[in-house]
This record gives C-alpha cells, sequence and structure tokens, in this order.
C-alpha cells in the first residue's frame, strides 16, 4: 500500500511537468500575433464586429490565462472604418481550472486609454444598435434577431437556464477612459472625459470599495463638472440586489447657464436597488449645494412600469437671494433683505410626469407656510396650490415701479402740488383750479400673457394677515382657477380696517389683447386709510360701501384705465370733507347777494356730512357721476359731473341748499334769513380728485341765476302789498311771473 501511494505521488507529479511543460511551450513557441487574421475573422463570423489588432498580444497559458492587448479598436459590419471603442492596452488574467467550474477568478484587469464613440445619425439611428448584428446577404431575406443564433443558423433546441458565473476579481482599473456622445439631429454632445475608476476585490455578496473620477461636459447648454464618487458597492445577482453604501458624490459645476460662477455639490447616503421586486431607495440622504443643506430620503417603486417615487426633503434655514447669486442667476428685483430666510420641510412624491410637496412646512423671511403644492402635469403646466400662512407681505416681493412709471408719478405729483399750492383750503377767493392734464399711469406691459396661457392653475390661498399694496388685510383668502388662456378669480376677499371687501372676476388671455372683467363689493371700509396706505392725502374721511362692475382690455395700466367701462355705486357714511370750504363758500354767496364784506379772512374747515353718495356710469375711462349728493346737518348738497380716471381728475356743478335750522356762523355778513331757505348755491368743483372740496369755488355765473330769483321774489312780495284784492289772482301770477324771467 504504501509502495502504491508512492507510485501515485510520482504519477501526479509527472503530468504536472507534463503540463508545466506544455505550456511554456505553448506560451514560447505558439504566438497569437501569427494568427490576428484569423482572430479577426472569427470576431466577424461568431460576435458579428470588425476588431483591428494594431498592437501585439501578450499571453499566459497556466495557472493564469493571461491576455494583453494593445492598440485595438472595434467597429460594427455595417460601419467597419467607424470604430465606435479603441484602447490603448487591455490586461486581465483568469485561472484556468476554476473556468470548469464556471467560476471566474481574475487577477488585476487594467485597462487603459478607452475611447468609446457613441453617434445617432439624422435619422435617429444609433451606431451601438448595430453592434453583434450579421450584415445580410443579398437577395436572402433577413431572419429575425429572436429566432437565429448569434451564427446566423436555426436556433438551438432550448435547454435548461445555465447557472450564473461566479465572479472572483482581485481588482479592476480603468486609467484616462473618455466616452463620448452625439446626435445629428439636434446637434448635442455629452462626453465623460479622464475616467478614473479603481476598485477592490470583487466577489458576489461581498462589499467592494469603488473609486471613480470624471470629468463630465456638454456643448447645449456648454457645461463642465469634474465629479468624484467612492463608496462601497455590493451586488448579489441571484438575488437582484445591489446597494451603494457610505455612497460620497462631490464636484464642481461651470458653464454658461452659471455666468462666470462655479458651483461646489456634494450627495451622501444609501443607495439600494431591488430588480426582483422593482424597487429602489436612496436614505441617509445628506446634500449640498453651495451653502443650501438639505436632509431626506427616497424611494421608488414600479420601476418596470411607471416609476412612484416618494420620501421626504428638509432644506436648513439658508439666504436664498444669495444662493442664486451664487448659481449666477438672478431674482425678479424686491426690497432688500427678502428671501434672506428661507427653511422649508416637506414630504414628496413623484412620477416622470408630476410632482407634488405635500405637509409643507415653509419659513419665509417672517412668515410660516403650511399647505401643498403640485404640478400634476409637467407638460401641461397643470399647478395646483393649497396653501396657508400666518402672515405674509406680498409687497416685498413685488418689482419696484420702473423709470416710466416713476417719472409719470413725479409729473402727476409735481402738477398736483402745484394746483394744490394755490387752491388753498378755504379761501374761496382763488381761481377754479386747472383740469390736470398728465397721465397717471404707467405704459409697461403688466401681463405675462404668453406664459399665462399655458397654465393649467387650481389655486386655494388664505392668509391670517396679507399686506398687498401696503393695505394689511386680515383674514384673507384666495381662490382662482386657470386653464386654456382664461383666469378665473373665484373669490378674493378679506377684512380692511374693519371693513370687508370681496372680488371676482376673469382675464382672457386668449386673444391678443388680454381682457378683464370685475366685479368688487367694498363694505364699510375707511376711505381715508385706504388713500393714506398708497402715501396720498385724503380728502374726505367715512367708511365707503361701493359695489361695481367693470370691464377693460390692454397690458399695462394706461390701457387698461383708458379702456374702463361700466358701473359702479357708492356710499360713504359720517364722514368728514377734510379742508373742505363748502361753508365758508356758502357765506361768501350770502354775502355777495347781501352787498356785504366778509369781516375777517376765510380758514379751512372740516365739513362734516351724515352720508356721500351717488352712482358712476364708465365710459372709455372716464365716469359720469349725474346724481351725487350729501346730506349734512341743515344743508342738503346735489351735484353732477365727471371723474377722468385717465388722469385723475374731476369736473362737478355742485348746488348747497339751505334747508333752514343752521348752526351759528361767526360772520354777520353771511347771516342766513328766511328769504335764502331752499335756495341753490351753485358751486364748480375743478382739477385733481385729490383736492376733493379744496377744489370747489363759487359760480358766479350761477350765482346772477340766484340773485335774479332772489329778486323776483321781491318784488313779487312787493306787487302783493300793493295790488291787494284789487286785481285778480290771474294777473298778479302773471305780472310775478314776467319779472321773475
Amino acid at each position: 500500500m504504501k509502495a502504491f501511494g508512492k507510485i501515485l505521488g510520482l504519477v501526479l507529479l509527472g503530468l504536472l511537468l507534463v503540463i508545466v511543460a506544455l505550456g511554456f511551450a505553448l506560451t514560447h513557441f505558439f504566438d497569437p500575433n501569427d494568427y490576428k487574421d484569423e482572430i479577426r475573422q472569427i470576431a466577424r463570423d461568431k460576435a458579428h464586429i470588425e476588431l483591428t489588432l494594431n498592437g501585439d498580444i501578450g499571453w499566459s497559458l497556466f495557472p493564469w490565462l493571461g491576455l494583453e492587448l494593445h492598440e485595438a479598436s472595434v467597429a460594427t459590419l455595417s460601419n467597419p472604418k467607424a470604430p465606435f471603442a479603441d484602447l490603448q492596452m487591455l490586461g486581465l488574467s483568469v485561472r484556468v481550472l476554476p473556468l470548469l467550474r464556471r467560476e471566474v477568478q481574475m487577477s488585476d484587469v487594467r485597462v487603459e486609454g478607452l475611447n468609446l464613440r457613441l453617434n445617432r445619425d439624422k435619422d435617429g439611428h444609433g451606431n451601438w444598435e448595430d453592434i453583434g448584428k450579421a450584415v445580410p446577404v443579398a437577395g436572402q431575406p433577413e431572419v429575425p434577431a429572436t429566432t437565429r443564433d448569434t451564427d446566423g443558423s436555426a436556433p438551438a433546441p432550448t435547454e435548461k437556464p445555465a447557472q450564473p458565473i461566479r465572479l472572483d476579481i482581485d481588482s479592476l482599473t480603468v486609467n484616462n477612459a473618455r466616452v463620448e456622445y452625439t446626435d445629428e439631429r439636434t446637434g448635442k454632445q455629452f462626453s465623460a472625459e479622464s475616467i478614473q475608476l479603481s476598485t477592490g476585490p470583487v466577489h458576489d455578496a461581498t462589499n467592494i470599495d469603488v473609486k471613480l473620477t470624471a470629468f463630465l461636459s456638454s456643448n447645449q447648454p456648454v457645461l463642465r463638472v469634474r465629479t468624484e464618487l467612492n463608496g462601497e458597492l455590493r451586488f448579489e445577482r441571484a438575488l437582484q440586489r445591489y446597494k451603494f453604501e457610505d455612497m460620497k458624490l462631490s464636484g464642481e459645476l461651470t458653464g454658461e447657464p452659471l455666468q462666470g460662477k462655479a458651483v461646489t455639490f456634494a450627495a451622501q447616503g444609501q443607495v439600494f436597488l431591488d430588480k426582483a421586486a422593482n424597487v429602489a431607495e436612496w436614505t441617509g440622504i445628506k446634500l449640498s449645494i453651495n451653502q443650501l443643506r438639505a436632509l431626506g430620503e427616497l424611494k421608488a417603486n414600479d420601476l418596470d412600469k411607471t416609476p412612484q417615487i416618494s420620501g421626504a426633503l428638509s432644506i436648513a434655514q439658508f439666504d436664498l437671494a444669495k444662493f442664486v447669486d451664487s448659481i449666477g442667476q438672478k431674482l425678479p428685483a424686491m426690497a432688500e433683505g427678502s428671501l434672506s430666510k428661507v427653511e422649508l420641510a416637506s414630504r414628496l412624491a413623484a412620477t416622470p410626469t408630476s410632482l407634488s410637496l405635500d405637509n409643507i412646512n415653509l419659513k419665509l423671511d417672517d412668515s410660516t407656510i403650511s399647505g401643498r403644492i403640485a404640478i400634476e402635469d409637467f407638460a401641461k403646466q397643470a399647478l395646483r396650490v393649497q396653501l396657508k400662512a400666518d402672515t405674509f407681505n406680498a409687497d416685498r416681493y413685488l418689482p419696484p415701479k420702473s423709470a416710466d412709471a416713476n417719472s409719470a408719478a413725479v409729473a402727476r405729483q409735481a402738477e398736483v402740488s402745484s394746483t394744490e399750492a394755490d387752491a388753498l383750503a378755504g379761501a374761496g377767493s382763488t381761481p377754479l383750479p386747472n383740469a390736470p392734464t398728465k397721465g397717471a399711469w404707467s405704459n409697461d406691459k403688466l401681463i405675462p400673457a404668453e406664459r399665462l396661457s399655458k397654465l393649467d392653475l387650481d389655486a386655494d390661498l388664505s392668509f391670517g394677515q396679507l399686506t398687498l399694496s401696503k393695505l394689511p388685510i386680515h383674514n384673507a383668502a384666495l381662490k382662482a382657477t386657470g386653464q386654456g388662456g382664461l383666469l378665473t378669480l373665484q373669490n378674493l376677499s378679506g377684512e380692511l380696517y374693519n371693513g370687508t371687501f370681496n372680488t371676482k372676476g376673469t382675464l382672457d388671455v386668449r386673444q391678443p389683447v388680454p381682457a378683464l372683467s370685475m366685479q368688487t363689493a367694498i363694505n364699510r371700509v375707511p376711505a381715508e386709510k385706504i388713500l393714506e396706505s398708497q402715501g396720498k392725502n385724503p380728502p374726505v374721511k367715512g367708511l365707503i360701501t361701493l359695489n361695481s362692475q367693470l370691464t377693460a382690455s390692454g397690458n399695462s395700466q394706461k390701457t387698461l384705465i383708458d379702456s374702463l367701462n361700466g358701473n359702479a355705486s357708492f356710499v360713504i357714511n359720517n364722514g368728514v370733507l377734510l379742508n373742505a370750504n363748502l361753508e365758508q363758500q356758502l357765506c361768501k354767496g350770502i354775502a355777495t347777494l347781501n352787498r356785504k364784506t366778509l369781516s375777517g379772512e376765510p380758514r379751512g374747515k372740516d365739513t362734516p356730512f351724515q352720508e356721500l353718495k351717488g352712482n358712476l356710469t364708465l365710459r372709455n375711462g372716464v365716469a359720469s357721476n349725474p346724481d351725487l349728493k350729501v346730506r349734512i346737518p341743515g344743508m342738503t348738497i346735489n351735484g353732477n359731473g365727471d371723474v377722468d380716471l385717465r388722469v385723475l381728475g374731476m369736473d362737478y356743478r355742485v348746488g348747497i341748499i339751505v334747508e333752514g335750522d343752521q348752526r351759528d356762523i361767526p360772520d354777520p355778513a353771511c347771516q342766513v334769513g328766511e328769504k335764502f331757505v331752499g335756495i341753490e348755491w351753485p358751486l364748480r368743483c375743478r382739477g385733481p380728485l385729490e383736492l376733493g372740496a379744496k377744489a370747489c369755488r363759487l359760480d358766479n355765473e350761477r350765482l346772477g341765476q340766484v340773485a335774479s330769483k332772489l329778486a323776483g321774489d321781491k318784488l313779487s312780495e312787493k306787487i302783493d302789498e300793493k295790488l291787494g284784492d284789487k286785481v285778480s289772482p290771474e294777473l298778479k301770477n302773471a305780472l310775478k311771473g314776467l319779472f321773475k324771467r
């Protein structure tokens, strides 16, 4: 038995020596470079590719099957002179005996200078689509790829699927590789250059250290990205599970869209893919883009159908204005300090065509906003917004007035100031102010019609306090929809200075000139507060109630006002005409008819009133008011005239009727007697709308008619006194009528 073992050992030793000798002979006496033509033909016949070997082939046989290729390139058979890939060197070694067990045990795999060129021609055909396809023989029908073998023959009988090959590689190294993609239809080019890839040992179900660096670029737009990727890759091929643990991606982005600025970015987390379950996850997300910092998690389901993405996102407080500037972009002009404190936490859901942010908790400067924002269809711009804010100052995010608007405002203010200086309150002796001529409105484009025409909107907003045009609106609510170029304001309401308002309307941008329709209801809002908030000196105080239905067309303040049409009614209760000289004007008229002179200099005086009301009919920016009425204790005021909204001017004829019970008027020259009761004293009011009653003067022309009437009444009294009952009543009436003419 001992001798048998010795003999067996000698036999095995001999076989090993024979194998080593054969390997030495093959590697030293068989040169694969002598068979390059045969190798190229095998590549054509079996793999259907055009293989070009310009460099030497180095190889070894046992115990490693080693191969080294230099200066090789690969092309498709349909275009053999245009290689889609070439490399400077490929080196690998495979253990021979494990191959018999379908195990691939490799030493270091090295790839040097790989250059991969992918091209899609003007017909949309990619050069990679022909890889492995045989060139059809003329006159012979092509066998569908699904019904033929790789060599063009009939498919072999169906066999039981083979067990997956087990991989065992010491390391993989790729140096100085380049991948380029060109689309001739669009002219776009993408490339990845200076690709460096290195890994640790590659084994199934084992963590593999991976490091990858590359420079990415595109030409439309011109962008360049430096990237570095590190982590541990793990794959379980039998279960179709793949993990990238401790993934760290970082880099820097530059290019035309960034206007010379550079963007640094970094991302971390754990990435998992389960192809069998069609699920992918990215957990423990840490994201930074310049000064922006975010945390989150994402999960994708139904990868084989329409992917459904869900997750959470949290962005730490940052200065959005500075961030936008750091990436070479510009925000619309707004108040200084706006968007300096932005913080967001939200759940999110997305598909390839939609995105929604739910359970939003947004801190925007001094505001806290909650709710939901969703784009239900990117192509249709289907925007859905449901937000609730505690406070929100919209004015700080609106653009300032343009140079054109400012110049128009300055010119008009100069005109109003000059007129107001001449129209001293209560003076009554200065000339009637001139009607204003300077336009009050801007020609700046107001409505982004093209953008709105594509918008599909459904918005529902509410605010505890909203500041808009300097107006403090409490419990504000806005509901609006838009589709196909028709925007509908279903409701804009709120509380304003203890009053309320409600507005509805439509904006139609489906036609060349946008058309606006608006219905407004204001209930008991202090008129002076509205004017003061706009930086104007109010001519009147009181609680205004207004209802209007208006239409207009245009795309600027000026064109909208010039085309303003509709109807409105208004009432101001328990108010005051500020610096009004109505009583002084009445006093001057009485003094004139009494042929007396006022004893003192008149001074401006507020005139309280119980009610001021009227109706307006608007035609092309001019509002006609035929029935202005003002109720003042002891007198009634009637008026009719026009308000020209184009220049914010007015022209009214006003009559003051003394009703009898008068308050004491200190100047004896204008004491009211019974003969003045029921007389309508005429005033003319003309000038800038801001002047209000300060623009009113005694209408001397119509005052003569009052004097004639009073003279006629006095003569009638004398006729009655002289004639008594001596003549018939018919004759006395005829004589009275004659003198009253």
